[in-house]
């Protein structure tokens, strides 16, 4: 099946994707898209119209949605916490790409949310 959001997400670098039943997140993308939602995160974070709770902004053909929350997680509606822990999921990605070898995985679980 042709995805009709192909080329949205092309342009953005990376797809998103949420397995409710297993809880978790998947990010698919090149090294350089993967980066961009680090740098998405940090855009987000240093944004002081973020500060509030609920705050959020959508990316993607999906909407995937970074929100600001008091606890740090991840579901059906969002990636959420507090903006330094979405300032630490950023920096997370980052140091997981750094050793990632091309066509590989990396996980993200209980340095972010448990």
């Amino acid at each position: 099946m042709v995805d009709p959001f192909e080329d949205d997400w092309r342009e953005l670098g990376f797809y998103c994707n949420h397995d409710t039943a297993g809880r978790k997140y998947h990010l698919v993308g090149s090294c350089s898209g993967l980066m961009r939602f680090a740098q998405l995160l940090r855009t987000y974070v240093s944004d002081p119209r973020n500060e509030m709770q609920s705050e959020h902004e959508h990316y993607g053909p999906y909407g995937l949605e970074v929100m600001t929350w008091p606890t740090a997680g991840m579901d059906d509606h969002s990636i959420h916490g507090p903006l330094p822990r979405l300032a630490e999921l950023a920096a997370i990605v980052e140091r997981k790409l750094a050793t990632a070898n091309p066509g590989g995985s990396i996980v993200i679980r209980e340095e972010f949310s448990e």
